[in-house]
C-alpha cells in the first residue's frame, strides 16, 4: 500500500516527511494515523516496534535533522498507540467486575486522545495557512483623502458662530423627563362581603345555580371574587359543587342555613383589594 500526502506533521528541517515501510501498509507516519483514527485500519495489525525502528534510523540517516518538539510529538503518538493497541488486544466478553469497567474506559479514552491529536493537527495547518495568507493582504487607511477634502464647500451656518453656538448647546442639553401623574389611575376595590352576601341570597332563593348564572351580572373581577366567596362558603360547608366533566359546567347547591347573615374571612378581602 503506497500513499503520499502534501502535508505533514512529522518533517525534519529540510521537509521530508517520515514514512514507515511495514507488511500491510507502506507510506507516510500521518497517513497512517489517519487510516487508524478513521478505524480504516487496525492498530492491533501494526507492528509499533517496526515503526519506532524506523523513525529512530529516519532521524539519525544522512543529514536530517529533527528538533526536540517533533521528537517529543512522536513519543507521544507513540505511546499513545501503544496502549490503544495494548487494550485492543485485551479479550472482548461479559464485563465481570469493576477492573473490566475501567479498561474499557481507557481504551475508549486513548482512542479519544488520538482523535484529538488529529483535531490539533488539522486545526494547526489552518492556522497555519490563514497566518500566511493574511501577511499578503494589506487594507486601505480609512477617511478622505486630501484631493477629495479640498474640493468639499465650506459649512455656512446663517447667524453666525454665536447662534450655532446657542443651537449646540440647547442640543446637547439633557432634557428633563416630564412626570407622569398617577391621579388617573385607581383600583377599584370590591368587597368579599358584599358579593358574597349577594351570592348567598341568591343561592338561597334558587336552592340550585350554575355558577355562569350566580356571575351573569357581574365582571371580570366581581367575577372573580364571587368565586372567592363561594370557596369561603364550600370551607364552611354552606355549599356543594357538581361538576360532571374536568372543566365543565359548574353547579352550585345550597346546603346552609335559610336565615341569618353568614361572615366571610377577611384575607379573601385583602387579596381582592390587591
Amino acid at each position: 500500500m503506497a500513499a503520499a500526502s502534501d502535508e505533514h506533521s512529522f518533517v525534519d528541517v529540510e521537509g521530508n516527511p517520515f514514512t514507515v515501510s511495514l507488511d500491510n501498509f507502506e507510506g507516510p507516519f500521518d497517513l497512517l494515523l489517519q487510516l487508524i483514527s478513521k478505524r480504516r485500519l487496525d492498530v492491533t495489525e501494526i507492528a509499533l516496534s517496526e515503526v519506532t525502528d524506523e523513525f529512530v534510523a529516519h532521524a539519525k540517516a544522512g543529514t536530517k535533522i529533527w528538533d526536540l518538539a517533533t521528537t517529543s510529538q512522536f513519543l507521544l503518538v507513540a505511546a499513545t498507540l501503544l496502549d490503544l493497541k495494548a487494550a485492543r488486544l485485551l479479550p472482548k466478553g461479559e464485563v465481570e467486575d469493576e477492573e473490566d469497567l475501567e479498561i474499557l474506559a481507557a481504551r475508549d479514552l486513548l482512542f479519544a486522545r488520538l482523535l484529538q491529536y488529529r483535531a490539533y493537527k488539522e486545526i494547526s495547518k489552518w492556522f497555519a495557512s490563514s497566518l500566511e495568507a493574511a501577511e499578503h493582504i494589506h487594507y486601505r487607511p480609512g477617511g478622505l483623502e486630501s484631493k477629495f477634502a479640498d474640493v468639499l464647500p465650506e459649512v455656512q451656518f446663517p447667524g453666525g458662530l454665536e447662534r450655532f453656538t446657542k443651537v449646540a448647546v440647547k442640543v446637547f442639553t439633557p432634557q428633563e423627563m416630564p412626570e407622569m401623574p398617577l391621579s388617573q389611575l385607581h383600583i377599584v376595590q370590591v368587597s368579599v362581603q358584599e358579593e358574597g352576601t349577594k351570592v348567598v341570597k341568591k343561592l338561597r332563593a334558587a336552592k340550585t345555580m350554575t355558577f355562569r348564572a350566580l356571575c351573569a351580572d357581574a365582571d371580570k373581577l366581581h367575577t372573580v371574587v364571587r368565586f372567592l366567596s363561594l370557596l369561603e362558603l364550600f370551607r364552611q360547608k354552606q355549599v356543594t359543587f357538581e361538576q360532571l366533566t374536568p372543566l365543565g359546567e359548574l353547579t352550585v347547591h345550597w346546603s346552609g342555613r335559610d336565615n341569618g347573615e353568614i361572615q366571610f374571612s377577611g384575607e379573601f378581602d385583602e387579596t381582592s383589594e390587591e
